[in-house]
């Protein structure tokens, strides 16, 4: 293969600038960070909510779940977040149409991270609604005999037991967070992807680029799998899926 291989072009300063390409990396992956987590929380505690409510024995509010489900899972996440970006700004009232496109700070961020956290809230709901499923109705009923409201059966009996059977499959999704974050460089976030294209095309060394970008994302993705396998270990529960019998 006839190419140049530099692999200290990361200490050379970009061309624009007083910069290393090292720091345009180091930038791109404390966003990706920054994005990746706060989409996590948000999607956590959203994908938790419409999950247990898919489950729950109400007319009202399993429909009204498994629309926010559809809704979200069903279109491309890149498309979305272009909608969020150009699109729904343009159907707020004029101030805050106004104030979200001229004023609003960390506009990128925010919108990647909303975008995000509401997409991956959809899967969380799904893995919910079916470690809810697979415990036994009798759970439920037990708590409400007990004098329990449906509420508190859910807060204190039936999603303690629902998570802890649904950490595996949590465990991709929060994986899946890091590298879906790639997505959020359409909007101009300068998460990795986006500082991997500007440094290959400032410096003409693409595959040494992309190659550390492979490898910090591979170490996020690790990282996140590594910690959510402790949290496993940790909350593990004689008689459950993946408890010590």
């Amino acid at each position: 293969m006839n190419y140049h291989w530099n692999w200290g072009i990361f200490l050379e300063q970009v061309k624009s600038g007083d910069e290393t390409y090292l720091d345009w990396l180091i930038t791109g992956l404390g966003w990706t960070l920054a994005v990746s987590l706060t989409a996590w929380l948000l999607a956590l505690a959203i994908g938790i909510l419409v999950g247990a409510l898919r489950s729950a024995p109400s007319r009202l509010l399993v429909p009204l779940a498994n629309a926010w489900v559809e809704l979200f899972r069903n279109i491309p996440l890149l498309v979305q977040m272009f909608l969020w970006f150009f699109v729904v700004p343009e159907f707020l009232p004029r101030d805050w149409s106004l104030w979200v496109k001229q004023e609003m700070p960390a506009k990128e961020f925010v919108t990647a991270a909303l975008c995000l956290g509401f997409f991956t809230s959809a899967r969380i709901a799904e893995q919910v609604r079916a470690g809810v499923g697979s415990l036994p109705r009798g759970q439920r009923d037990a708590s409400l005999a007990l004098g329990l409201t449906l509420p508190q059966a859910y807060r204190h009996v039936i999603l303690p037991q629902a998570l802890r059977i649904v950490i595996p499959p949590l465990t991709s999704e929060f994986m899946n967070v890091f590298k879906n974050s790639s997505v959020a460089f359409a909007i101009g976030v300068l998460e990795l992807t986006f500082q991997a294209r500007q440094m290959q095309e400032d410096s003409e060394q693409g595959i040494e680029t992309y190659l550390a970008v492979t490898l910090l994302y591979f170490i996020c993705a690790f990282a996140a799998n590594r910690g959510m396998a402790w949290i496993e270990v940790r909350s593990r529960v004689p008689g459950l899926i993946g408890g010590t019998r």
